[in-house]
């Protein structure tokens, strides 16, 4: 629970930030999608703006936690010694 906090809190305050200066650039009815004007009203543009931010930002802090575990963690079996299949090398004998 405490790394998914710590992922999709500091996500949510760069999506809000990103939108904000994403919006104060780009007016709503300036978007063009494929080619083909967005036919959304503003707050549904905003509202999906700021969760496309939040998820690219989200995926960022995701990756950011995923390389911080450390070897142990990485390399550690899940199973109990007397678990593990024969031939494992950290089985129980």
């Amino acid at each position: 629970m405490n790394r998914l906090v710590s992922i999709l809190w500091p996500a949510f305050v760069v999506g809000g930030a990103a939108e904000v200066v994403f919006f104060t650039v780009v007016a709503p009815q300036e978007l063009y999608f494929f080619g083909e004007a967005v036919e959304l009203g503003p707050l549904a543009t905003y509202t999906i703006g700021f969760f496309l931010f939040w998820c690219i930002a989200a995926a960022s802090s995701a990756f950011t936690v995923f390389l911080q575990k450390s070897a142990e963690e990485i390399n550690r079996c899940p199973l109990e010694p007397r678990e593990r299949p024969p031939g494992c090398p950290k089985a129980e004998p």
